[in-house]
């Protein structure tokens, strides 16, 4: 695998890994009403783009042991 595509992948994967980690944590919606405090949050993306993440960076390890 050439080392440029590696490093894009590599890269791409990491921005994807650290986006869908805040996206986890950061609350998407809240509402607050006196003392009552509601959020909601749908994390079915976040953990998507983890998952894009994690197999870009993986990609880009083992595809270039195997596809040199």
């Amino acid at each position: 695998m050439n080392k440029t595509l590696k490093s894009i992948l590599l890269v791409v994967g990491l921005v994807l890994l650290i986006y869908g980690v805040y996206t986890v944590f950061a609350p998407e919606a809240s509402l607050s009403i006196g003392s009552l405090d509601i959020t909601a949050q749908d994390n079915t993306n976040s953990y998507i783009m983890i998952g894009l993440g994690l197999a870009s960076i993986l990609i880009s390890f083992i595809g270039g042991k195997y596809l040199n």
